[in-house]
């Protein structure tokens, strides 16, 4: 039996090219080795205020973009989370063994906390049901970043805490990971990484900018004072640029070395921009070509949400008759 993979992006900014290198491309990579479910945790996004309008077409247009880089729905299931229950059901019962102050010390709290005049009890709560949706399948092993390393910990923790509490229930998913893909960072800031919740116009290339706004962006990318290319020497933002050519190219070390070292920073964003667009333009074109095709989009996410449901209800009714709560007797016979 394959080991179950679960992992998800929120339906909430521009989907960019650090999405695609760091989890996409690393998710079509794996999905023939495990049981992979792939979510839209639509649930998540709504810790802040989010335009219901624009929420649902960004679920449909997340969907899309797992579909156009290749994630395949007869091997996998694409499915969003509010439309499993199980899982807003499975995160109240985890709240209520998880310690609030395991939730007061996540650093992504804190430092969104800091942000705000206000904090909705979502966004403390956030972490419980990150949990809730890997413990609601079992799932073996969660491909996820290092910002979410801390979030993976704490659901080994509850986990373990439910277990000793009630008895092996859940499977603690496992802290090795598939290998995660290239960390790209901010091409506005390349200290920090890059993310779809950043505001700065030059800080992204989402995955669906047409060429010329590809290219404005890499030709305003931050590089460094060296008059030109030094692998060994070179600052962060000219590293980046490097990354983000060589994971689009495949290209090794060596021959990276030997193509850039000297080269004017000018002709090296040149270069990576037409590396990025010559892989976006077809992305785009399957983009397109699901979002044309009347129905197709929901009905994977119909199907995706229909295989997995199952599996979510089993887990839900154990839980429900591990901590004594209330099963109507047909349930309960199951």
């Amino acid at each position: 039996m394959k080991t179950r993979v679960f992992s998800g992006m929120q339906p909430s900014g521009n989907l960019h090219i650090g999405n695609y290198l760091g989890a996409l491309k690393n998710w079509v990579r794996i999905q023939n080795e495990y049981e992979c479910i792939f979510c839209i945790v639509d649930l998540h996004a709504i810790t802040v205020y989010q335009d219901p309008a624009e929420l649902r077409a960004k679920i449909r247009e997340i969907a899309a973009l797992y579909l156009a880089a290749g994630i395949d729905p007869k091997v996998c299931s694409i499915m969003v989370q509010s439309s499993v229950p199980a899982h807003a059901e499975l995160a109240w019962m985890l709240t209520c063994v998880t310690p609030v102050g395991w939730l007061e010390r996540m650093t992504q709290y804190k430092a969104k906390a800091a942000k705000q005049e206000s904090v909705g009890d979502g966004l403390l709560q956030y972490p419980v049901l990150m949990a809730a949706d890997i413990l609601l399948y079992q799932a073996g092993i969660v491909p996820v970043g290092e910002d979410q390393a801390q979030h993976l910990e704490l659901t080994r923790d509850i986990a373990q805490r439910f277990n000793s509490l009630y008895g092996d229930t859940f499977v603690v998913p496992g802290t090795s990971l598939p290998a995660v893909g290239a960390r790209i960072m901010g091409l506005d800031d390349p200290t920090q990484k890059m993310s779809k919740s950043a505001s700065g116009a030059n800080h992204a290339v989402a995955l669906l900018d047409p060429p010329d706004k590809i290219r404005k962006t890499i030709m305003r990318a931050t590089t460094d004072s060296l008059p030109c290319v030094d692998v060994t020497t070179a600052g962060p933002g000219v590293l980046n640029l490097l990354a983000i050519f060589q994971a689009f190219s495949g290209w090794n070390d060596d021959q990276m070395r030997q193509h850039f070292n000297g080269m004017r920073y000018g002709d090296l964003k040149k270069q990576v921009a037409e590396m990025v667009i010559s892989h976006l333009e077809p992305f785009q074109e399957r983009f397109r070509r699901i979002t044309s095709e009347p129905g197709y989009l929901d009905g994977v996410l119909r199907e995706g949400a229909e295989r997995v449901a199952p599996i979510a209800e089993d887990t839900v009714r154990l839980v429900k008759q591990c901590m004594g709560l209330y099963t109507s007797p047909a349930n309960a016979a199951l």
